[in-house]
């Protein structure tokens, strides 16, 4: 059975090889690639995820699982090899279910909308796009028919992004936390808004960049496994040793840089924090998208807009920029990278309305995808439903149904509820990490991250994809994912800051 499983192992890591070489690009692309590249790119891109995709579902591994099947059944549930075969089979069953091409018609049709999605939110030209929106919404339920015996047609993709997570399990939580943030919102908008006006200065690329490597070398990043580069956020992972961070950067605002790049790190250090001996398992990658914005919003917010963080790190940035930030106070910083506001964008919104921004993005694709909202509908429903929940409306599309990429990149149904769930996630594994280390609060103080990186390392990163996103909390709480941990953090944090 052993030499069973190394054949099925090598089998698997011939597609992750695939995939790896696939994010090589996707690193190029948007760091250096010149813009005319991106047709050459996205067919590139396709053929590799079609490649992907046939060995992931290879019939070998449908046999080699089959053959598997006994040896399974005979070891504990949490066993490293059983949840190897468990994974394998998962990933192995989603793959085989979809038609052959599907993956490369879902590339070449995000790389024409993507193009075309910049010009249209550049000139607010909803309709130039909606053709490519509706083929993408087709094609996402597609994806959705694929699996037959769904209650609604978006918990396959929602599944796929974060295993056992359903559209009915999404309006639950979604209840639960509008009832504890909406009061709270209400209250916090009467006051005076924080004045930020300080933060819209000159601040130098190069002296930005230095800072940014400072915070995040004290966190734990490797530089010798990871690498850091100022483009659009997000984080590139090649290899367990090759992980690559992006963060945005202006010179005429200080915090895009530092919250995007922590914000990377976070997802850097759960990829580099898993389990050496699983990179060529199915196990080698964090568990779902959901756990992993938990990591990145972690470090981002529990620790970066932090006030104990603050007080180290603030002497240092007011160092860096004497002339910006001399005679700014550390509490009137803090409670402006901390302001509430009631605004029509997502990025950028702070840790509490920034939970509505994403709910109305989760709510309106599903009823996209059941078709109860038809895509044409979908400038002005948008509008409505901002004017519902966050008491604003954007005056065009460019600031609405054109504000993100998502959906004119990839399926739909299956990204936006990750933030949603990352900022519980997030709350729960820093509540267990204080529980168990009442320190870490007056470590952060002192610039020290160790004991909460290594707590994350060894309750959350190290497991890879061997346990759920479920399992893992139930393995730190007792109990399952709940938004209480969100809510009672928000309310506390920032009823302090507005003296409530």
């Amino acid at each position: 059975m052993n030499k069973k499983l190394e054949m099925l192992h090598q089998t698997l890591y011939e597609a992750e090889v695939i995939n790896q070489a696939a994010a090589v690009l996707m690193w190029d692309q948007v760091t250096n690639m010149p813009p005319e590249g991106i047709v050459a790119r996205g067919e590139q891109l396709a053929l590799l995820r079609r490649l992907a995709s046939e060995r992931m579902s290879d019939p070998q591994i449908g046999h080699l699982l089959d053959v598997l099947a006994s040896y399974e059944d005979d070891l504990p549930y949490d066993h490293v090899h059983a949840a190897t075969i468990r994974v394998a089979r998962r990933n192995f069953d989603r793959e085989s279910r979809l038609p052959k091409d599907f993956w490369g018609r879902v590339e070449q049709l995000s790389s024409r909308s993507i193009q075309e999605w910049f010009k249209a939110r550049d000139n607010n030209d909803f309709e130039s796009v909606r053709p490519n929106l509706e083929k993408m919404v087709e094609l996402s339920r597609e994806f959705g028919e694929s699996f037959p015996g769904y209650e609604h047609i978006a918990d396959p993709i929602l599944s796929r992004h974060d295993y056992g997570m359903t559209a009915a399990k999404l309006r639950s939580l979604f209840s639960e936390l509008r009832g504890g943030l909406q009061p709270l919102i209400d209250t916090i908008t009467e006051q005076p808004i924080p004045d930020e006006s300080f933060l819209h200065q000159f601040f130098p690329r190069e002296d930005q960049i230095s800072f940014i490597k400072e915070v995040i070398s004290d966190f734990g990043f490797d530089f010798k496994r990871g690498r850091y580069d100022a483009a659009q956020p997000r984080m590139i992972r090649v290899a367990h040793n090759d992980v690559r961070i992006l963060g945005i950067l202006d010179e005429n605002f200080l915090l895009p840089a530092l919250f995007s790049t922590t914000h990377e790190a976070g997802h850097a250090f759960y990829e580099l924090g898993i389990n050496q001996e699983y990179e060529k398992t199915s196990l080698g990658r964090g568990t779902s998208d959901g756990m992993h914005e938990g990591q990145s919003l972690l470090w981002e917010t529990k620790v970066a807009k932090s006030r104990p963080f603050w007080e180290h790190y603030y002497p240092k940035l007011q160092n860096k920029f004497p002339d910006q930030l001399g005679e700014i106070s550390l509490e009137k910083f803090y409670k402006a990278i901390n302001k509430v506001e009631r605004t029509t964008r997502r990025l950028g919104a702070d840790e509490i309305t920034y939970n509505l921004h994403v709910m109305i993005r989760v709510e309106l694709g599903q009823e996209m995808l059941d078709g109860s909202l038809e895509v044409k509908d979908l400038p002005q429903v948008w509008h409505d439903r901002y004017d519902e929940y966050i008491g604003v409306v954007s005056p065009d599309n460019s600031g609405g149904a054109l504000q993100d990429i998502h959906w004119y990149a990839q399926p739909i149904g299956g990204c936006f509820q990750s933030y949603i769930l990352g900022m519980i996630n997030s709350s729960i594994m820093m509540e267990a990490a204080t529980t168990a280390h009442p320190e870490i609060e007056e470590q952060m103080g002192r610039g020290e991250f160790d004991t909460l990186h290594s707590w994350l390392k060894e309750n959350v990163y190290q497991h890879g994809s061997r346990y759920t996103a479920s399992e893992l909390v139930e393995r730190v709480t007792g109990g399952p994912i709940t938004a209480m941990p969100l809510i009672e953090y928000l309310q506390n944090k920032y009823e302090d800051i507005y003296s409530l």
